[in-house]
Parts: structure tokens; C-alpha cells; sequence
């Protein structure tokens, strides 16, 4: 099987590197559009950049939540050929935002006539060009080929619009713009990230290289997992491993894709508005349960491979032992207390998810038993 990598053109790392901003958008001045948060633009990263950085802007549009296809298309309604470079600086939902905008800027239809799952209309690569700051370590959406689009109001889904070309050019992965983020944020974006490298590592559509790839982004989880709130010298090490983590995801499951976890998550976010990593964390933990009893060979091989590379020495099952490890190492207990779901929405979740990737096509009673497990069903 051929697996290709696509990556940044440009990628700066470490911490400060926001500082790389105003030199980039210097070098070739053009109408430039940023796209952030109304917490980043209160905040201390912004303060420390903004007299070099906001005379470069032609505008700030701000991202409260995930883009729906209104949303975008009224953007490109007022930024079209205004705009020459976007830059997102912001969690998932604000570079994905970003992403869709240059996209669909420069195409003629309207955003969902080229989303999957309901657009009629084959989208291409062109785009504006982006440079994607990420301030949670959880999406890698700044590695990758897809811009996640959510309309909970009329359609209800949660899809992509998708294509190579739509990978940021540049990404600045300054591990600073996570202080200071809550304990709930960085778990669950960081669950988010781990379970993107795992439902890579054990796609069916992966290989060597996207196994490496995941494999590396999994060692660089484990060694922050258990520090990322710390203020310390630790603290920070574990910051700077979890942004690698989270770009190494985005790498993995754009190379390999994702699996039944996202399956659900998906669709569960189509209509409901609870965080996306919270609810793939959840949702990881009964998997960890069905891929403990799994009995297909391959799954199994991968699991004591991936045991041997993270655990010497371990003496559970790894499924087990890995979901003991990220209950015990985990800053805060993300996955008690589930929130609700009715039992229509159950149904209407599980009429729509699928296995995606998975080595396993799993059935809809093991889907089912993950989203009891995970959610209160009332």
C-alpha cells in the first residue's frame, strides 16, 4: 500500500516562535486576514505581538465556535478578493475555520455544495494560503488536509471539506501559547491528539511510514501526559512534547485516516455541542474495552508492538494496561460524570456511525456499548 505525507512547507517550533509572525508577514506584505479567538486577543501572546503584527492585518474576524457552512460562506461574502493570506491563530475550531474561508474564497459555490457527506460538487485545490498558529495541542489541524465544517441548525453534520492542497503552508507551533490553558482544556484537547495517533497507528489503511509517524507522536504523548498543567521546567517540557504530539497526529491521520472512535464522535457532533476531544476520550476508553477482547491477529500484533515501544516491561493486556496508565497519569478526570443523551439521539448517533478505517468493521451493538459507556442514555 502507498501512504504519502503531506506536510507544511514551513514549520517553526519552540517556544517564542509566535515572534515568527511579523518577520513572515513582513517579507511579502499583502491584504492579510486573521482569524483568532476572543481569548487570544485578550490575552498576553497577542499583547506581546500586536504593535509589530496589526498593521499587517486588513481585518480580524473572531471564531466563537465551530464554523457552520453560513458562517463561512458570509465571510467570503466579505472578504473576497480583499484577502490574499490567512492567518489562524486559535484552537480546531478557529484553523478550521480559517481553512474552509481560503478555500472556499476561491471557489464559486457556496460552502456546503462541496462538503462530504452532503455536497454534490468535487472541490479543488485552491486556496488562499495559510499559516496555522495552534493554541491547544489537541486537532493538528495545522497539519492537515481537511477543514472541518459543523452545521448543528438545518443539515446536522459535522464533515470536511478536504484536498492536499488545503494543508496550512506555514505552521508555528509555539508551546507557550499553552499556558495557562485549564486543566479540562489540556487534557482533552491532548486526548484528542492521542487518540488521532492511535486510531492512525491501527488504521487499516496504514503502513510503515504512517505507523512510524503515529508511533513517534504516541512516545511524545506519554512523556507529557502526566505534566502538562505543571509550571515547572517539567511543565513546559511536557507542553512542547504535547504540540509535537498534536502535529505528528494531524500527519498520521491524514497519511492513514481515523477509525470508529471518530466514527461516532462525528456524527455525536453534528448535534450536540460538547468538546470534541472530551468526547473522544470518552468514547476510548469502552474501545479500550472491545480492542482488550479483540481477536482479530493483526490488532493484537500492533498492540504488543506498540506495548513493547511504550511500556517495557509491561505485564497487562496492553489495551488494559493503557487504559490503566491514561486514568492514572491524567491531570484531571475527564471521563466522569458523562453528560446526557437522549435516547433518540443515541439512535440517530448510531444510525449514521461507522467503523471508518478500523481494522475491524464493528458492529452496531459494540458501537452501541461504547456510547453507553461513554454517555448517560436517558
Amino acid at each position: 500500500m502507498i501512504v504519502s505525507q503531506i506536510a507544511n512547507r514551513q514549520t517553526f517550533f519552540g517556544c517564542g516562535s509566535l515572534r515568527e509572525l511579523a518577520p513572515l508577514l513582513s517579507q511579502h506584505a499583502q491584504p492579510t486576514l486573521l482569524f483568532c479567538a476572543n481569548s487570544f486577543l485578550q490575552g498576553e501572546a497577542w499583547r506581546s505581538v500586536q504593535a509589530e503584527v496589526e498593521p499587517l492585518l486588513a481585518g480580524i474576524e473572531v471564531v466563537r465556535h465551530e464554523a457552520s457552512p453560513a458562517e463561512i460562506d458570509s465571510w467570503v461574502a466579505r472578504w473576497r478578493d480583499r484577502a490574499a493570506l490567512v492567518v489562524a491563530i486559535g484552537g480546531g475550531s478557529v484553523l478550521d475555520a480559517a481553512k474552509a474561508f481560503a478555500a472556499v474564497s476561491q471557489h464559486p459555490l457556496p460552502t456546503l455544495r462541496y462538503l462530504e457527506k452532503v455536497g454534490d460538487t468535487a472541490i479543488d485545490g485552491k486556496t488562499l494560503p495559510v499559516i496555522a498558529i495552534p493554541t491547544t495541542a489537541g486537532t493538528g489541524s495545522e497539519a492537515t488536509q481537511n477543514a472541518v465544517v459543523t452545521d448543528k441548525a438545518d443539515r446536522k453534520v459535522k464533515a470536511s471539506l478536504r484536498h492536499p492542497g488545503f494543508v496550512p503552508q506555514v505552521a508555528i507551533l509555539d508551546p507557550d501559547l499553552l499556558r495557562g490553558a485549564s486543566d479540562s482544556v489540556l487534557a482533552c484537547c491532548a486526548i484528542d491528539a492521542f487518540t488521532h495517533l492511535f486510531e492512525a497507528y491501527l488504521s487499516a489503511k496504514g503502513n510503515l511510514l504512517s505507523r512510524q509517524t503515529a508511533l513517534g507522536g504516541l512516545r511524545a504523548f506519554i512523556s507529557a501526559w502526566p505534566y502538562l498543567n505543571l509550571p515547572d521546567e517539567q511543565g513546559d517540557f511536557a507542553r512542547e512534547q504535547m504540540m509535537i504530539a498534536s502535529w505528528q497526529g494531524g500527519l498520521s491521520l491524514s497519511m492513514a485516516g481515523l477509525g470508529v472512535i471518530h466514527g461516532i464522535a462525528g456524527e455525536l457532533g453534528a448535534i450536540k455541542d460538547y468538546h470534541h476531544g472530551e468526547v473522544c476520550g470518552r468514547l476510548l476508553l469502552p474501545f479500550l474495552q472491545l480492542l482488550n477482547d479483540s481477536e482479530n491477529e493483526q490488532q493484537q500484533k500492533l498492540m504488543d508492538e506498540l506495548a513493547v515501544a511504550l511500556f517495557p516491561g509491561f505485564t497487562l493486556p496492553p489495551a488494559r494496561m493503557l487504559a490503566s496508565w491514561l486514568q492514572d497519569k491524567a491531570i484531571t478526570p475527564f471521563w466522569l460524570d458523562p453528560p446526557p443523551l437522549t435516547s433518540a439521539e443515541a439512535e440517530w448517533i448510531l444510525a449514521r456511525a461507522n467503523s471508518k478505517n478500523s481494522l475491524v468493521t464493528y458492529s452496531e451493538a459494540q458501537q452501541r456499548f461504547m456510547l453507553e459507556q461513554a454517555f448517560r442514555i436517558e
